[in-house]
């Protein structure tokens, strides 16, 4: 039950410090719509996208009146099209589907255009991998994900090779649009099966047939709340980001559970994540300077980020029946304004995030690159956060957008996806590595059998 002054508290933090939920998103299993034929394959994924998930905005839009808390998305995720679309082949005519019915149903993005090519890549994985650029570049709504590495098989460089070659003609493809078709990909380490959050969520096979999964958001929340601890020591610290995170995590259980029950659904996880926003009070980095960085990159920061992230964890597990997905802080750079901000005035730098991913939630994420930038270059830096989650156990994941026609400023895309100034790479190749191809073993404690 909630006490009437958690109430007032929430009510505070909604209407001043832009607490929400950032998603909903119902999982659905498609392997019942498995198929030989390619039209009969898609025509079942539309049906079923339609029929279990069609009531999902408007549920969402009355628990939002109801208990006067914004629901920021509407989103659904299905099993790995790679799977189910392996029989037909058919998986352009499956993405097609999906962005009809997610259309149809007026839901943000509907994910799960997805494989998982760890350890290997079959015939059929490959073929699906070739197919995101034309995809990617054909649909709207369509969030696709990659898994190229596991703590338990270690990284599929092959795949890493592969990826960065796709990544490259994927910014041609959508060339005329600020090459975003990248901003729709996600090539993971350690992916996980229940994230809510796009582009990398997909309904793992492990999953139920219908499950309703919680992403919460509250960077402003924390920050304002820190408030109350300047000058006091890091135990102090942590408590009051476990305390506020405690709150917010309430506030995401109790959306979903409502959601699943008016929609028919598995109550699957709540996502302890702060996932930022480009408006002001809504930053990640915000909340690392109010801990005494001048500036997100200054020296401290990775220190700070784990401790922020440490808390979070700690805090909203408690306060949680399931936590899951991905749970932490989101450092996503064309999404967050002190983040953008740092890299405007040259204060964070490629390398220094990369350091901070190896604490926090998901790693390289919504980073401009110049589309001068080369297929090599792009596979070394999945292969560099692929290690981090690999040595680390944890997960880890790179959206990159090598940018058409951009060697420096900012490219302007709106909305959640921001403004992402072009952030520069090493000058020095690292071709002859990635062009070994193999797989990079896993480490020695992934041996625990």
């Amino acid at each position: 039950m909630f006490h009437v002054n958690e109430i007032l508290q929430t009510i505070e933090m909604i209407k001043s410090r832009h607490l929400d939920i950032r998603t909903v998103t119902m999982g659905l299993s498609l392997f019942d719509c498995i198929s030989d034929d390619k039209a009969k394959t898609a025509a079942k994924i539309y049906d079923k996208v339609c029929q279990r998930a069609g009531k999902l905005k408007a549920a969402c839009d009355t628990l939002s009146a109801r208990y006067g808390i914004p629901i920021i998305n509407k989103r659904v995720s299905v099993s790995p099209i790679s799977l189910v679309a392996a029989s037909s082949r058919g998986f352009a005519e499956a993405a097609l589907a999906l962005d009809r019915a997610a259309k149809e149903i007026s839901v943000d993005f509907i994910g799960g255009y997805s494989a998982l090519v760890h350890k290997g890549m079959t015939d059929y994985e490959r073929q699906f991998i070739m197919s995101l650029p034309h995809v990617l570049s054909v649909t709207d709504r369509v969030c696709a994900s990659v898994n190229v590495a596991s703590s338990k098989a270690g990284i599929n460089m092959d795949a890493v090779r592969l990826m960065g070659e796709i990544i490259k003609e994927i910014a041609r493809a959508t060339a005329d649009k600020k090459s975003v078709g990248c901003s729709k990909l996600v090539v993971f380490a350690n992916a996980v099966e229940d994230n809510p959050f796009m582009a990398g969520a997909f309904n793992g096979i492990g999953e139920n047939d219908c499950v309703i999964n919680v992403g919460i958001s509250g960077p402003g929340v924390v920050c304002g709340e820190l408030e109350s601890v300047k000058g006091k020591d890091f135990a102090e610290v942590s408590e009051c980001i476990k305390r506020t995170a405690f709150k917010i995590t309430r506030t995401g259980q109790l959306i979903a559970k409502e959601a699943a029950k008016l929609l028919g659904a598995n109550f699957g996880i709540v996502d302890l994540s702060l996932a930022p926003t480009p408006a002001k009070g809504d930053s990640v980095a915000r909340i690392l300077e109010e801990l005494g960085l001048e500036s997100v990159g200054a020296h401290g920061t990775t220190a700070a980020l784990a401790l922020l992230n440490d808390a979070v964890k700690k805090g909203g597990v408690m306060a949680a029946s399931y936590a899951g997905g991905l749970s932490g802080a989101f450092i996503p750079v064309s999404e967050d304004e002190g983040m953008i901000e740092a890299v405007r005035k040259g204060a964070l730098s490629l390398e220094k995030l990369e350091a901070m991913t190896s604490v926090c939630s998901v790693g390289i994420d919504m980073v401009a690159v110049g589309g001068q930038t080369s297929a090599a270059t792009i596979a070394a830096i999945i292969a560099d956060e692929a290690a981090i989650g690999v040595v680390n156990n944890k997960t880890t994941a790179v959206r990159i957008i090598p940018v058409e026609g951009m060697t420096d400023g900012e490219v302007e895309y709106g909305g959640l996806f921001g403004t992402a100034p072009i952030m520069k790479t090493s000058p020095y190749k690292s071709d002859g590595f990635i062009n070994r191809g193999g797989r990079i073993p896993p480490p020695i404690h992934s041996n625990k059998n």
